[in-house]
């Protein structure tokens, strides 16, 4: 899964980047017109505590693909102007974080002069707003010359579906909230439109402004109350340095600041949950590892997560959620307790259940 990282220009997005994948500030990755892109690893407690109870030769966690998209810039119009470069590459991901900046900085002049963090979520929205709805009209009229031609099944599940979306952006509201069905979806899922993807807003505060950001936030969520939107407040230098640090340091750092967990797990823990992700469990002496899945993946698509083979020849999946694990301590004291169980393929695996696939 790709997260994109957007935004205007000097908003801090590089700098989250490199603090989310650790990697270097250098004038070469600021100064880059193509992607930066890295894959990181999901941060989860409760593989950490697996690991410890079973002290595996390996350890492996989750991942995602974090992805820099150039900042949008001022064109010579004094106008910030989102070009189709910058579309083409915010299509392909398959959530965006919106990087919004709150912090002053006269050295890192804001493109529009001021800072106002509403006005920036408020442009972006708009114009990902009338960029879906053109596509949309655009759509509907070749359908409705097509048709007259050729009623296709394709083009008679479109017609009412493309109206439908129609009616809903035109009251101003994204796609993401208009409700669908799977078969929906797939007649809609190679036109990649903007407001249906999972968004998450991301405010970066200055180290000295972190008292303002509840009213900042309450304020947000007031006004797009209705948008879908997740709102993630962070410290894009502090957590840049702060990942720098060993993580003994950097624990006691946060702590002195008054933070208990970092942009990286907050943010993170947040994709996870838009994306409509979770992760199950498989354990032993070799390996400790956290796979991802949809929410309500079943038994056999998670053992397809794991293997191919292993979707086609499931047999039965043996079940112990994390909690129920950690509270017996073993496998067999499971058991004895009646919270150790066999599954059959159909079985909706939860967030933090550990599985063993039996298969043929």
């Amino acid at each position: 899964m790709q997260i994109g990282l957007i935004g205007l220009q000097n908003s801090g997005k590089t700098t989250l980047f490199s603090a989310l994948t650790n990697t270097e500030i250098t004038p070469e990755l600021q100064a880059k017109t193509d992607l930066n892109r890295s894959v990181v690893k999901v941060p989860d407690k409760r593989l950490d505590k697996l690991t410890a109870m079973f002290n595996p030769k390996k350890q492996v966690y989750a991942t995602l693909e974090i992805v820099d998209i150039p900042g949008l810039q001022v064109s010579d119009d004094g106008k910030v102007k989102i070009t189709s470069d910058f579309l083409n590459k915010v299509k392909n991901n398959d959530a965006l974080l919106h990087v919004v900046r709150e912090f002053q900085n006269d050295a890192v002049p804001h493109p529009e002069i001021t800072v106002n963090p509403l006005r920036d979520i408020e442009f972006l929205e708009t114009e990902f707003l009338l960029n879906d709805m053109t596509m949309i009209e655009n759509r509907l009229e070749k359908i409705q010359k097509d048709i007259l031609k050729s009623k296709t099944d394709q083009l008679q599940k479109e017609l009412p579906l493309f109206k439908k979306m129609q009616e809903h952006i035109e009251k101003e509201l994204p796609l993401r909230l208009l409700k669908l069905d799977e078969n929906e979806k797939k007649v809609i899922a190679g036109y990649q439109f903007l407001t249906i993807k999972p968004l998450i807003i991301g405010i970066n505060f200055s180290e000295d402004s972190k008292d303002k950001s509840d009213g900042l936030i309450a304020e947000i969520e007031m006004k797009y109350s209705e948008h879908g939107l997740r709102i993630v407040p962070f410290f894009a230098s502090f957590e840049y340095e702060l990942s720098r640090l060993p993580v003994e340091e950097a624990n006691s750092f946060m702590e002195d600041f008054g933070i208990t967990e970092s942009a990286l797990n907050r943010i993170l823990t947040t994709s996870y949950n838009v994306l409509g992700l979770q992760s199950f469990f498989t354990v032993g002496e070799d390996e400790c590892r956290a796979w991802t899945v949809k929410r309500n993946a079943t038994a056999q698509e998670s053992a397809g997560a794991i293997h191919t083979d292993f979707y086609d020849k499931f047999i039965r999946a043996e079940v112990v959620h994390f909690d129920d694990y950690v509270n017996y301590g073993s496998f067999p004291k499971c058991k004895e307790a009646g919270v150790w169980r066999l599954e059959g393929k159909e079985y909706l695996v939860k967030d933090g259940d550990i599985l063993t696939i039996r298969h043929s």
